[in-house]
């Protein structure tokens, strides 16, 4: 059995308004490659689960009949709902968790996961979401990574200075377990184990501070974790990524990625 996280519905909460401009976008190309790959044609059922301030709900909500967000941070809906009064499309803002999951919510065609499914019980949830999707429905997990490319030379600096600053937790050391099982893993021996990947490379140029948002917005270096260490932590990116940067940006390529998840094979 793979290791759980304990669940903190509030640990979010300092890191909730930097986290939309500090994270990578997931790119737009992957959603609409996703949409065109399940059929979709605007009448599907859709659940964002952790949703946080709703990046994969917008995103998927022109592509979808309804979206239905769920986060246990209240001021993460607060966000989404501003995000989707700005891209003029209507969201189901639910304030809630994988651990809370309604019976009677649903049936969906598809439930995305965006940088969340780690900290769930994720045995539980597969189980809980197959009685909640649609035959023929799907899962999706959603994320970003850097590729070893030159362009990302700065971030090897920048994941060093989130180990010296960031709060010594539990979750971390959790996941570099010996019984930590990789999502992969999971999934295949779940009810949803037919697996494909979608991947969208993109190179990005991103403003430093920019990537001084990115560190706070991470839940480890978040203000509300390291609390008046925040402001030393700016800094020390600031200078230590500096060298990196051309007029004020670092150039960087980020890998958008879904991860399909099937009962079987489309």
């Amino acid at each position: 059995m793979s290791a759980v996280i304990a669940f903190e519905p509030r640990r979010f909460e300092s890191a909730a308004p930097y986290y939309l401009e500090g994270r990578p976008a997931y790119a737009p190309l992957l959603i609409r490659r996703v949409s065109d790959f399940l059929g979709f044609n605007g009448r599907q059922n859709l659940l964002d689960l952790g949703t946080g301030p709703g990046q994969l709900a917008v995103a998927f909500a022109p592509y979808a009949g309804e979206v239905t967000a769920i986060d246990p941070e209240p001021e993460m809906l607060r966000i989404a709902g501003e995000q989707a009064d700005k891209a003029g499309v209507r969201l189901n803002l639910l304030e809630g968790s994988s651990y809370t999951l309604d019976d009677r919510l649903g049936p969906f065609d598809l439930v995305t996961i965006g940088r969340a499914f780690h900290w769930m019980d994720r045995r539980a949830t597969l189980t809980k979401l197959d009685q909640l999707i649609a035959p023929g429905g799907a899962i999706a997990l959603f994320g970003t990574r850097h590729p070893n490319v030159p362009e990302n030379a700065w971030v090897a600096e920048f994941d060093a200075l989130r180990e010296v600053h960031g709060e010594v937790n539990s979750h971390r050391k959790t996941m570099r377990g010996s019984d930590w099982l990789a999502h992969e893993a999971v999934l295949l021996d779940s009810p949803f184990s037919a697996l494909e990947r979608i991947s969208v490379l993109e190179r990005r140029s991103t403003p430093l501070e920019q990537l001084v948002t990115r560190i706070l917005s991470l839940s480890s270096t978040s203000p509300g974790r390291i609390g008046t260490s925040a402001d030393a932590l700016a800094e020390a990116v600031r200078a230590g990524l500096s060298k990196h940067a051309i007029d004020g940006k670092i150039q960087e390529v980020v890998e958008s990625e879904a991860l399909l998840a099937f009962r079987s094979h489309p």
